[in-house]
Protein backbone atom coordinates (compact mmCIF):
# COMPACT_ATOMS: atom_id res chain seq x y z
CA UNK A 1 0.00 0.00 0.00
CA UNK A 2 1.17 3.53 -0.77
CA UNK A 3 0.06 7.02 0.16
CA UNK A 4 0.36 9.39 -2.78
CA UNK A 5 0.45 13.10 -2.03
CA UNK A 6 0.17 15.38 -5.04
CA UNK A 7 0.34 19.17 -5.03
CA UNK A 8 -1.18 20.65 -8.18
CA UNK A 9 -2.53 23.88 -9.65
CA UNK A 10 -6.16 24.53 -8.60
CA UNK A 11 -7.10 24.97 -12.26
CA UNK A 12 -5.97 21.39 -12.99
CA UNK A 13 -8.09 19.72 -10.30
CA UNK A 14 -10.98 18.72 -12.58
CA UNK A 15 -8.60 17.34 -15.23
CA UNK A 16 -6.75 15.28 -12.60
CA UNK A 17 -10.00 13.98 -11.14
CA UNK A 18 -11.18 12.94 -14.62
CA UNK A 19 -7.87 11.20 -15.35
CA UNK A 20 -8.02 9.36 -12.00
CA UNK A 21 -11.58 8.30 -12.69
CA UNK A 22 -10.47 6.73 -16.01
CA UNK A 23 -8.02 4.48 -14.12
CA UNK A 24 -10.69 3.63 -11.52
CA UNK A 25 -9.19 5.65 -8.67
CA UNK A 26 -12.24 7.27 -7.09
CA UNK A 27 -11.27 7.71 -3.44
CA UNK A 28 -9.21 10.76 -2.57
CA UNK A 29 -8.93 13.63 -0.13
CA UNK A 30 -8.54 17.18 -1.42
CA UNK A 31 -7.18 20.12 0.59
CA UNK A 32 -6.57 23.76 -0.25
CA UNK A 33 -2.96 24.61 0.62
CA UNK A 34 -0.50 27.45 0.08
CA UNK A 35 3.17 27.37 -0.74
CA UNK A 36 5.85 28.22 -3.24
CA UNK A 37 8.73 26.58 -5.02
CA UNK A 38 10.67 27.85 -8.00
CA UNK A 39 7.92 30.39 -8.69
CA UNK A 40 8.87 32.25 -5.49
CA UNK A 41 5.52 34.01 -5.30
CA UNK A 42 3.97 36.60 -7.56
CA UNK A 43 4.34 40.36 -7.78
CA UNK A 44 1.06 42.26 -7.96
CA UNK A 45 -0.06 45.89 -7.88
CA UNK A 46 -2.45 46.65 -4.99
CA UNK A 47 -3.70 50.22 -4.44
CA UNK A 48 -0.85 51.60 -6.49
CA UNK A 49 1.88 49.69 -4.63
CA UNK A 50 3.80 46.69 -5.78
CA UNK A 51 3.52 43.77 -3.35
CA UNK A 52 4.86 40.23 -3.49
CA UNK A 53 2.56 37.40 -2.52
CA UNK A 54 4.99 34.81 -1.17
CA UNK A 55 2.45 32.02 -0.90
CA UNK A 56 0.57 30.70 -3.92
CA UNK A 57 -2.68 28.78 -3.72
CA UNK A 58 -2.38 25.09 -4.59
CA UNK A 59 -4.48 21.95 -4.15
CA UNK A 60 -3.16 18.90 -2.32
CA UNK A 61 -4.51 15.44 -3.09
CA UNK A 62 -4.01 12.50 -0.74
CA UNK A 63 -4.70 9.12 -2.30
CA UNK A 64 -4.20 5.74 -0.62
CA UNK A 65 -3.78 2.95 -3.18
CA UNK A 66 -2.91 -0.72 -3.34
CA UNK A 67 0.28 -1.69 -5.20
CA UNK A 68 -1.43 -2.45 -8.53
CA UNK A 69 -2.87 1.07 -8.66
CA UNK A 70 0.37 2.98 -7.93
CA UNK A 71 1.66 3.49 -11.48
CA UNK A 72 -1.76 4.18 -13.09
CA UNK A 73 -2.44 6.75 -10.35
CA UNK A 74 0.91 8.49 -10.84
CA UNK A 75 0.46 8.53 -14.64
CA UNK A 76 -3.07 9.96 -14.31
CA UNK A 77 -1.93 12.78 -12.01
CA UNK A 78 0.93 13.70 -14.35
CA UNK A 79 -1.34 13.62 -17.41
CA UNK A 80 -4.06 15.71 -15.81
CA UNK A 81 -1.80 18.12 -13.95
CA UNK A 82 0.75 18.98 -16.63
CA UNK A 83 0.41 22.27 -18.51
CA UNK A 84 0.81 21.73 -22.24
CA UNK A 85 3.06 19.10 -23.80
CA UNK A 86 6.16 19.68 -21.69
CA UNK A 87 4.71 21.30 -18.57
CA UNK A 88 5.63 24.52 -16.82
CA UNK A 89 7.21 25.60 -13.57
CA UNK A 90 4.49 25.50 -10.93
CA UNK A 91 2.65 22.44 -12.25
CA UNK A 92 3.29 20.69 -8.94
CA UNK A 93 4.93 17.70 -7.30
CA UNK A 94 3.99 14.14 -6.39
CA UNK A 95 5.27 12.37 -3.28
CA UNK A 96 4.85 8.65 -2.67
CA UNK A 97 5.12 7.19 0.81
CA UNK A 98 4.89 3.62 2.07
CA UNK A 99 1.75 3.05 4.10
CA UNK A 100 1.96 0.51 6.90
CA UNK A 101 -1.71 0.00 7.57
CA UNK A 102 -5.21 1.23 6.83
CA UNK A 103 -8.31 0.67 8.95
CA UNK A 104 -11.87 1.20 7.78
CA UNK A 105 -13.61 2.64 10.82
CA UNK A 106 -17.09 1.41 9.89
CA UNK A 107 -16.20 -2.31 9.54
CA UNK A 108 -12.82 -2.63 11.25
CA UNK A 109 -11.24 -4.05 8.06
CA UNK A 110 -7.48 -3.63 7.88
CA UNK A 111 -4.83 -3.48 5.18
CA UNK A 112 -5.48 -3.50 1.42
CA UNK A 113 -9.13 -4.52 1.89
CA UNK A 114 -9.79 -1.31 3.84
CA UNK A 115 -8.71 0.92 0.95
Amino acid sequence: MKLIIAIIQPSKLEAVKAALSKVEVVRLTIMDVQGFGRQKGQTEIYRGREITANLLRKVQLQIAVNEEFVEPTLDAIVAGGRSGETGQIGDGKIFMLPMEDCIRIRTGERGPEAI
